[in-house]
């Protein structure tokens, strides 16, 4: 049996593993799906990375929880690599899926193309609580292309606009960087949410982990929700010893 923590992405909450969760345990694996600060429907918006950081490190301290498996998705990706190095010996393995390996010093809006960075920034000036709502055109087209428009509708219905700031606090990540904790990257062959290419995904983030363990599947960035069965096996490969 292994535990898994699994760490969601920008604009998601922790109720968005419940699929998944669901097919981690049939499997024998015990999982738990937090949500980070700041994160959900009519919550406060006014945090930044390392309250992220923190939410993570408390469940896992609350909960005792050790020998964990801790997978980041998207956005949780610069979160799972700050919170190794606030509890590494709490820590089992490392998964990033499809997810932000940021450079030592850099933010995630230095990690995606211009027009991503451009577009998140004029979208939290113009709000009125400096977050981000994704628009649902990049949702339907670029997100979840593998749905039928209905499930692209109500899962859509599901986000919640994106606090800015921890897309802009600048990450050191020097102890990260030097971490001995195993490494996977589980990437979706079909996952446009970073345009394939320059800014892909894999090999771009994937290679910055030195030596790690490579999963690929079929899907897109929202297999989550798309087929959470896979998922759920692929995040097993990626996770065992």
């Amino acid at each position: 049996m292994t535990t898994f923590v699994l760490v969601h992405g920008s604009w998601h909450d922790g109720a968005s593993w419940d699929s998944v969760i669901e097919h981690l345990e049939s499997l024998g694996h015990r999982a738990y799906g937090p949500t980070l600060a700041g994160h959900g429907i009519g919550v406060n918006k006014e945090v930044n990375h390392d309250d992220c950081v923190q939410s993570v490190v408390q469940f896992i301290t609350d909960n005792d929880l050790t020998d964990v498996v801790l997978l980041g998705h998207s956005f949780g990706g610069t979160v799972i690599a700050r919170v190794a190095e606030e509890i590494p010996e709490r820590l089992r393995r490392l998964i990033f899926w499809n997810a932000f390996v940021p450079q030592p010093g850099n933010s995630l809006l230095d990690e995606v193309p211009p027009h991503y960075r451009e577009l998140f920034s004029s979208l939290a000036a113009s709000s009125d609580d400096n977050t981000v709502a994704l628009p649902f055109s990049i949702w339907r087209e670029a997100f979840i292309q593998d749905a039928d428009l209905k499930l692209a509708e109500s899962t859509f219905e599901l986000l919640s606009p994106e606090p800015f700031q921890p897309f802009a606090d600048q990450l050191d990540l020097t102890a990260f960087y030097q971490s001995p904790i195993p490494k996977s990257y589980l990437n979706g062959t079909e996952d446009t949410a970073l345009p394939p290419g320059e800014w892909g995904w894999h090999p771009r983030m994937s290679s910055r982990l030195g030596l790690h363990r490579l999963v690929q599947m079929p899907g897109s960035h929202e297999v989550v929700f798309t087929n959470p069965e896979l998922l759920a096996a692929k995040i097993v490969d990626a996770g065992q010893d």
